[in-house]
């Protein structure tokens, strides 16, 4: 088994991923061990992505790819290069170098203290707009308050795992991944370091809104039932209410002279209970679908090729 593995999810990053082999090289074999192994995930890109990490394997056998048949996501492609990590440590790494891959050595250095799991907290979030951070923000203190399990604050994917939590992690069955909570959930014992984040290297995000919409639907679904039980107690809410417009409306009509023929207490009493009902349909329908890809069975990700023995056997 190698010392470390640093696993790096690919997605039309053809500009940083030279500097990033450089930098990561540099880091890995001066300050933590010469016995790695860098894994690059190519998530169905559509640039030279490919071409490009095929000529650094050719040059260096420490350096690994899987080439994924298309694009299955980020946190897929992470999950990809879990599965066939060979490092007693297993780090993750965006491609953007907004992560500085010089920090892993504290990473490293963090765990030799015994922990299983260290994660970096991001004290300076620089290059992101205040929008981003905003709902990022807002995001992780919703998800504790809803789930049971404590997800550090202003974290992304970047930290080491010691091998134990990966090979966990790697044996969980659900299709849809929330990595981050999933590490958290293992229960296993974790720190962190501190530092600052850099802006984009080169390029720009490929994280949409949509992507970061559906990642946050993961999250949430995955680690908390409790919007199902909102959506239970928000139907007994509204047909309380209903009842007591229905008790007003005959007080009305009947012992007062107040009572005006129209539509509009009727149009709003039929607007308001049929979004309450379209949410809680909503709401269903988004654990259902979940539910429904894990039953499917079909695979996180499909290798089209690899450099890795055991894929290639």
């Amino acid at each position: 088994m190698l010392d470390i593995s640093v696993i790096v999810p690919i997605y039309n990053e053809e500009e940083n991923i030279r500097t990033l082999y450089n930098r990561l090289s540099d880091s890995l074999k001066n300050d933590i061990s010469n016995q790695y192994e860098i894994i690059f995930v190519n998530d169905g890109s559509k640039d030279s992505s490919i071409t490009i990490i095929k000529s650094l394997a050719s040059q260096d056998n420490k350096v690994k790819y899987i080439d994924l048949s298309r694009n299955f996501g980020h946190q897929n492609a992470v999950f990809a290069g879990m599965n066939y990590a060979n490092g007693a440590a297993v780090v993750i790494i965006d491609a953007d170098l907004q992560d500085p891959p010089e920090i892993i050595t504290n990473l490293y250095r963090k765990m030799q203290e015994g922990f299983e799991v260290v994660y970096a907290q991001r004290i300076i979030r620089n290059g992101e707009s205040w929008h981003k951070k905003l709902t990022a923000k807002y995001f992780y203190l919703i998800l504790n308050r809803l789930s049971e399990v404590s997800i550090p604050l202003d974290t992304g994917d970047f930290r080491i795992i010691s091998h134990k939590v990966c090979k966990t992690v790697c044996e969980m069955p659900e299709r849809n991944k929330f990595l981050r909570g999933q590490i958290a959930w293992t229960g296993f014992s974790q720190s962190y370091i501190e530092y600052e984040r850099h802006a984009r290297h080169s390029g720009t995000t490929k994280y949409s809104y949509s992507k970061m919409f559906k990642f946050a639907m993961d999250g949430i679904s995955a680690f908390s039932n409790l919007p199902l039980k909102m959506a239970t107690w928000l139907g007994f809410i509204t047909a309380l209410i209903a009842m007591t417009m229905f008790v007003r409306t005959i007080w009305v009509r009947y012992f007062t002279e107040d009572y005006v023929k129209g539509w509009s207490s009727l149009m709003v009493s039929l607007l308001f209970l049929g979004g309450v009902q379209l949410i809680c349909i909503g709401v269903l329908g988004e654990y259902l679908g979940r539910v429904l890809d894990n039953l499917k069975g079909r695979p996180p990700f499909v290798i089209k090729e690899s450099n890795i023995d055991k894929i290639s056997e």
